[in-house]
Formats: C-alpha cells, sequence, structure tokens
C-alpha cells in the first residue's frame, strides 16, 4: 500500500474509534440552573429573614432602653421616698408639745386657762 492509502486508512479507523468512543460514553452534563421564580423566592427569603432580624434586634433595644428608663425613675422614686420620710421625721420633732410651748414663750405667749378650750376626737 502506498503512503497515501495508508494515511487515509488510519484516519478512518481514527474517525471510527472517535465515534465508537463518543457514543460508549456519551454523559449528558446537564447543569442545574435556577429558574427566575426560585430566584424571586431566594431574594423574597432572604429580605424576610433581613428585616425580621433588623426588627427583633429593633424591639430588643427599645426594650433594654425602656427598662433603663425604669430603673431610673424607681431611683428617683426611692430617693423621693428617703426625703419623705426623712420631712416625717422632722416634722414629728418640730411638733412635740415641749417645742411649741417654748417657742409661744420665747414670742411672749402665755398659758391663759380659762381662755383654753379642748377638743375631744
Amino acid at each position: 500500500m502506498s503512503n497515501l492509502a495508508m494515511k487515509l486508512q488510519q484516519q478512518q479507523q481514527e474517525q471510527h474509534q472517535q465515534s465508537t468512543e463518543k457514543q460508549q460514553t456519551v454523559v449528558i452534563k446537564r447543569r442545574a440552573s435556577v429558574t427566575l421564580g426560585e430566584k424571586v423566592l431566594i431574594v423574597l427569603f432572604v429580605s424576610l429573614l433581613l428585616i425580621g432580624s433588623v426588627k427583633v434586634v429593633s424591639n430588643s433595644f427599645a426594650v433594654y432602653e425602656t427598662s433603663i428608663e425604669i430603673q431610673k425613675t424607681e431611683a428617683k422614686i426611692e430617693d423621693q421616698l428617703k426625703v419623705n420620710s426623712d420631712l416625717h421625721v422632722q416634722v414629728e420633732e418640730l411638733s412635740t408639745y415641749d417645742r411649741i410651748w417654748e417657742k409661744a414663750k420665747q414670742l411672749g405667749l402665755t398659758l391663759d386657762q380659762n381662755n383654753v378650750k379642748t377638743v375631744q376626737d
């Protein structure tokens, strides 16, 4: 056989082998694509998740601020109760009979039994 005939025969054999290999190893590589509807659902889900997370954090912060305000108000109330109780004790001390009698003497008042009226509870 001539050189040209051998080359043609080899080419035919190679083509025949390639075609048989293709037939035997035909693997369909299908790429899993995401449809437009699925993309919309994914974006919607992620946005709802993000909005929910922001809402939870903002509510937690609001509760935290309110709790701090309540604690401050309770501290003010406690301080005012202490002041009130101190003032009440002071009123009790200043309204004793002996103190009033001394103050009256300083002002030049005298006790006249005929001019005193008693009231019964």
